[in-house]
């Protein structure tokens, strides 16, 4: 289970140490790709492929669905970690997410997602205040 929220830094290679606590779930690789609010998704290579097949099933005569899908499929890469526990990000990951010097890793259960501190900082600003009105929408759908 990845849960929790880490800072950590982007080296001048574009590398940065996982946190230690998820590298045995990505012992055998990980996919990155683009994710939703300028952030980056990272998930295990099994989690990745359950998600992939649900998006190559997606009715291709929406143009929705065929952008979603574009986003996340064609903006994956596979990455693998080094010895030192760390991932290589793509150059067009690091632009997309801004990702600069400092990062934020968010445990999601699932997969990891990497924002640039700076992006993280706003959207917590933005969001945290709305989420009693969060909980009462959720809570309409039995959570």
């Amino acid at each position: 289970m990845l849960i929790g929220e880490y800072n950590h830094t982007i080296d001048i290679k574009g590398r940065m140490a996982l946190p230690v606590k998820f590298r045995q779930v990505f012992k055998n690789g990980a996919v990155i790709t683009k994710g939703l609010d300028n952030c980056l998704f990272v998930y295990p290579k099994k989690d990745w492929q359950t998600l992939a097949e649900k998006l190559v099933s997606l009715p291709i005569s929406q143009a929705k669905t065929r952008a979603f899908a574009r986003l996340m499929l064609a903006g994956a890469m596979d990455v693998n970690l080094d010895k030192q526990g760390r991932i290589n990000f793509p150059e067009y990951l690091l632009g997309y997410a801004n990702l600069k010097k400092q990062a934020v890793v968010t445990g999601l259960y699932n997969r990891l997602e990497i924002w640039s501190d700076k992006e993280w900082s706003a959207y917590k600003k933005k969001t945290e205040p709305g989420t009693a009105d969060i909980a009462e929408e959720l809570g309409g759908i039995g959570i």
